[in-house]
């Protein structure tokens, strides 16, 4: 999550957006007014799905807030609590804290569970813990799978939208692990890598939409892990700004409408995310993807690739590689704009072919929403990793490493 801040450490991103001048009243929000006069109830605590059948949505949030982000956490941990949980809708929170960071909500650390209530408490949280589990390391995957699992029996619902807050680097151009992936534990020096995204929810059964409220992770590469364990997948093609996710206006519209489908819960998050940023131009991007549609996403990439290769236009890619929308790693490229650049500048018929099959295939079939604040106008809602020279070993364990022929692409490039 959050911006990077390379002075801090390489790989993190930045909390250095002051609180001051960030409209967290809602009133550029036409949904605000519905939101404040609801009067929901508290729901109880459920160990069996039939005890609570009327449940619609649980929405799980690991916010690992055991570093520079953590004073973020409580900031977005008031703004559930606007919304509340609902006798429709539960909303349920894993957070970590650690020593040297924030000072509110007392001194208390460690990792506390909780359901959050409809409240207000400025100086710390409102809601009250449901469970206290001592040191966990936020870093570790099969720590989200067990909160996962605890929040689906204890809170059941017909629906689930996981998101995993923190530091998120998508993948970056390294020989080692430590440079990609999400949610960073400064307390363990511990994070949960790109592969183990998938293994995290399968392990925890799957859900009905997967978010990132972190940096960079609207990926090929990332959303390739884990497609076959979301139904729609969450995430920022650039950094976030250090607050993240906006979860007043986001939850809000869920808990008035609880019968909204998996797109609807999506299109919510990815809409109240800009439409937070969009009114001081701050730069933001956010998008919700189909899972469905990528293994067509897959064939119409590996065409176009191939295409590429085969026309060995090798200057008029690299230009488009060149100038193609990237974000805070250079690495990381907006496809749909590569992809027309390089087909407006090539002289092969079936590289503009294939090409142009793409485009519509990311803006038709695979991207739902994308929504753009700032100078991101050529942001289209899927990021690629395109270095420009090799790719470290380590691309090559990535699910979409070994299923498509982006990695003979960039090698193809490189040599």
């Amino acid at each position: 999550m959050k911006k990077l801040a390379l002075a801090v450490l390489a790989l993190s991103c930045s909390a250095q957006f002051a609180l001051a001048g960030v409209n967290f009243d809602g009133k550029a929000f036409s949904v605000k007014d519905e939101i404040t006069k609801l009067d929901l109830s508290l729901p109880a605590p459920a160990t069996d799905k039939a005890a609570r059948p009327d449940k619609e949505w649980t929405i799980m949030v690991f916010i690992n807030g055991k570093n520079n982000l953590e004073k973020y956490a409580f900031l977005n941990i008031n703004q559930m609590e606007k919304i509340g949980s609902s006798d429709k809708v539960n909303i349920v929170v894993q957070l970590g804290r650690m020593n040297n960071y924030s000072h509110l909500d007392g001194t208390w650390k460690g990792t506390r569970r909780y359901l959050i209530q409809k409240g207000s408490n400025p100086k710390g949280i409102f809601s009250p813990a449901v469970a206290d589990l001592g040191k966990v390391d936020m870093g570790d995957y099969k720590s989200v799978i067990d909160f996962s699992n605890w929040a689906k029996t204890t809170y059941p619902a017909k629906h689930y939208m996981l998101i995993v807050w923190n530091h998120g680097a998508g993948w970056i151009k390294s020989t080692t692990d430590a440079a990609k992936g999400i949610s960073y534990d400064d307390e363990t020096n511990n994070h949960i890598t790109t592969p183990q995204m998938g293994a995290m929810l399968k392990g925890l059964g799957g859900v009905d939409v997967y978010g990132s409220d972190a940096c960079l992770m609207q990926m090929a590469e990332v959303d390739y892990e884990i497609k076959d364990y979301a139904k729609i997948i969450v995430g920022s093609e650039e950094t976030e700004p250090g607050d993240g996710y906006t979860y007043d206006t986001f939850l809000g519209p869920i808990v008035a409408k609880p019968t909204m489908d998996a797109e609807g819960v999506a299109k919510s998050a990815v809409d109240a995310y800009v439409a937070h940023y969009t009114p001081s131009n701050q730069g933001a991007t956010q998008s919700y993807v189909r899972s469905s549609a990528i293994p067509g996403f897959l064939d119409a990439s590996n065409a176009f690739a191939s295409a590429m290769m085969q026309a060995n236009e090798k200057d008029v890619v690299k230009t488009a590689m060149g100038s193609a929308q990237s974000y805070a790693y250079a690495e990381n490229k907006d496809l749909y704009h590569f992809t027309q650049l390089v087909v407006n500048a090539t002289a092969d018929n079936n590289v503009k072919t294939t090409g142009n099959a793409l485009m519509s295939y990311i803006t038709g079939t695979l991207v739902g929403d994308n929504k753009i604040s700032g100078n991101y106008a050529n942001s289209h809602g899927i990021a690629v990793y395109l270095p420009g020279g090799a790719a470290p070993s380590a691309y090559g364990e990535l699910q979409w490493a070994k299923a498509s022929n982006w990695d003979d692409l960039i090698a193809w490039l490189a040599n």
